[in-house]
C-alpha cells in the first residue's frame, strides 16, 4: 500500500508551543523499547495546567481553609481569594455587573444546575427547552427531564438557523440550548446570531462553551448571551470546577443545586429558607484551589494576543488537516460544509478523522504504545452526532492548544502513514473494554498503578 507524502509544515508557524504547560517534555515509555518525547494530541479532554497556574496554585496552597466561615488569617485569605475569582471570570467572559458567578465541578454539573431553574408557575414549566442533535451529553441529558425538543441540524449552518428559526416560531420555548463549538469535530457555531433569533421568539440561550472558552474570546454581554457554562480542566486549570454565569432571576427563583450548609438563610428542623445569589447553588465547602486555578488561567487566556493565539492554532490544523487527507484510508469528519469558509465563524484546534479498516481504540492505542501519541477514541459522549456521521462506533479525535506545537502533528501523520503502509507493530488485545498491548512490560512511575488506564473504561468513551 502506498501513501502520499506528508506535507512540509509551515516555515515558522507553531513552531514552539505559545505557553509553557506543565507536563510538557515528559517521556513517554514505547512499547518497542525506549522513550520518547509525549505528543498530547488530547487536550479537548483535559489541557494540561499552564505553568503559570501551577506556580500560582503553589503559591496560595499554604494558605488553603475553609472559605466564608473563618475568622482566621488563611480562611480570610482563601475566602477573598474565592470571591475574587467570581469578578475574574465575570470579566474573562464579557459578563454584565449583575451576572451571578457560580461555580460548579464542571460543565455537566454548570447545565443540570440550570434545569433546576427553568422558569415554573403553578408547578409546571412554563416552555420547553431546544437544542440540537449535535451537542455533547452534558448539554442533552439535563433538559430530557424537563419538556423539550430536539432540531436535526442541517449540513450548512445557514440551514440549521432556518430550522431552528422555523422551531421557535411554533413558540412554548423558553430556552435554546446549543454548544459553543463542536467537541467533536470543533466547529464554531454563530453564537450572536443565535442569541438574536433565541430572543426574537421570546426565549433565552444557554450556551456550553466547554470547548469554545479555550480557544475563542467570549462575550456575553456583546452577544446577549444569558447563561454560558464551561470547564476548568479544559481551560489549562487543574482541581475540578467548572463555571455557571448568567442573568441572576432564574437562577435566584430556581432549585437550590446543592442542599446544605450555606445556601440557606435560615433553617429548622423541617422547613428552610433559602438564599439568593451564588450561595444558593453552592452549598457545602466549596472547590478554593479549582475556582483559584481557573480565575488564574482565565487571566492568561485573556491577556494573549488573540491574532498570535488563532494564527498558532489554525497552522496547526491546517497542516493537520491537509496531511490527513493525504493518507489512504483516513477520512476528516465534519458537520456542516460552511462553517470553515470565510464568511463562516471557523474551526478550534479540534479535528475528527477514521483509519478504513481499524477500530477507532486500536489505533489510538497503537499510537500511544509505539509512537508515544496521545489521542481520543470513542464517541466522544455525543452519541447521537456520531451516528449522524456514519461513525456509531466511533472515531478519532486530535486536539490541541496553547502548549502544542506542529512537531506533534507531524507524529500523529507519520505514525498514520506507518500504519497504512506496514500494519500493526504489536499485538493488541481488549482488557475492560479497551484496546492494550499484549504482554505489555513497560515500567512506569513508582506512583502508578502497573497497568495504567485499564481498568473502568466507560461505555460513553468520556471527552
Amino acid at each position: 500500500m502506498t501513501t502520499a507524502t506528508i506535507p512540509a509544515p509551515p516555515a515558522a508557524a507553531a513552531r514552539r508551543p505559545l505557553s509553557a504547560v506543565s507536563g510538557a517534555e515528559i517521556q513517554a515509555p514505547l512499547i518497542q523499547g525506549g522513550y520518547v518525547r509525549y505528543a498530547n494530541l488530547d487536550y479537548g479532554a483535559s489541557a494540561p495546567a499552564l505553568s503559570v497556574v501551577s506556580a500560582y496554585l503553589n503559591e496560595i496552597l499554604p494558605y488553603y481553609a475553609s472559605v466564608h466561615r473563618g475568622a482566621g488569617y488563611a480562611s480570610q485569605l482563601s475566602t477573598s481569594v474565592y470571591e475574587n475569582a467570581r469578578n475574574i471570570v465575570r470579566n474573562f467572559v464579557g459578563g454584565r455587573p449583575d451576572d451571578s458567578v457560580i461555580f460548579t465541578r464542571n460543565t455537566t454539573d454548570s447545565l443540570n444546575l440550570l434545569a433546576g431553574c427553568l422558569p415554573v408557575a403553578d408547578g409546571r414549566h412554563t416552555g420547553e427547552v431546544l437544542y440540537l442533535d449535535i451537542e455533547h451529553h452534558a448539554n442533552l441529558l439535563p433538559w430530557q427531564n424537563v419538556p423539550h425538543r430536539s432540531v436535526v441540524a442541517a449540513g450548512t449552518l445557514a440551514g440549521t438557523l432556518a430550522r431552528l428559526r422555523t422551531e421557535l416560531a411554533h413558540g412554548g420555548v423558553s430556552l435554546l440550548a446549543v454548544t459553543g463549538a463542536s467537541n467533536v469535530t470543533g466547529e464554531i457555531l454563530p453564537i450572536r446570531e443565535l442569541a438574536s433569533l433565541a430572543h426574537e421568539f421570546g426565549a433565552r440561550i444557554a450556551v456550553d462553551a466547554a470547548q469554545l472558552a479555550p480557544h475563542r474570546r467570549i462575550d456575553i454581554a456583546a452577544d446577549d448571551v444569558d447563561y454560558l457554562a464551561f470547564s476548568g480542566h479544559k481551560l489549562y486549570a487543574p482541581f475540578g470546577a467548572g463555571v455557571l454565569v448568567g442573568r441572576p432571576d432564574w437562577l435566584d427563583a430556581g432549585t437550590p443545586h446543592l442542599a446544605g450548609g450555606g445556601a440557606v438563610r435560615d433553617a429548622r428542623l423541617d422547613t428552610v429558607s433559602w438564599t439568593t445569589g451564588p450561595a444558593r447553588h453552592e452549598g457545602g465547602s466549596p472547590n478554593v484551589l479549582g475556582a483559584a486555578a481557573l480565575a488564574r488561567a482565565a487571566q492568561v487566556i485573556e491577556a494573549l494576543d488573540e491574532r498570535q493565539w488563532h494564527a498558532h492554532e489554525d497552522a496547526i490544523r491546517s497542516f493537520l488537516v491537509e496531511g490527513l487527507r493525504r493518507i489512504d484510508g483516513v477520512s476528516v469528519h465534519h458537520i456542516f460544509e460552511d462553517a470553515d469558509q470565510a464568511e463562516g465563524p471557523g474551526t478550534i484546534g479540534v479535528v475528527n478523522f477514521s483509519v478504513a479498516g481499524y477500530d477507532a481504540g486500536l489505533v489510538a492505542a497503537y499510537l500511544s504504545a509505539e509512537h508515544g501519541i496521545g489521542l481520543r477514541d470513542g464517541r466522544f459522549c455525543a452519541h447521537p452526532l456520531l451516528k449522524r456521521l456514519g461513525l456509531p462506533a466511533g472515531s478519532l479525535r486530535a486536539s490541541f492548544g496553547l502548549g502544542s506545537r506542529i512537531e506533534d502533528a507531524q507524529r500523529l501523520l507519520a505514525g498514520l502513514q506507518e500504519l497504512r503502509r506496514n500494519g500493526l507493530g504489536w499485538d493488541y488485545v481488549v482488557d475492560a473494554g479497551r484496546w492494550v498491548p499484549a504482554n505489555d512490560t513497560r515500567s512506569y512511575p513508582h506512583w502508578a498503578p502497573n497497568t495504567p488506564g485499564t481498568a473502568g473504561a466507560a461505555p460513553c468513551n468520556t471527552d
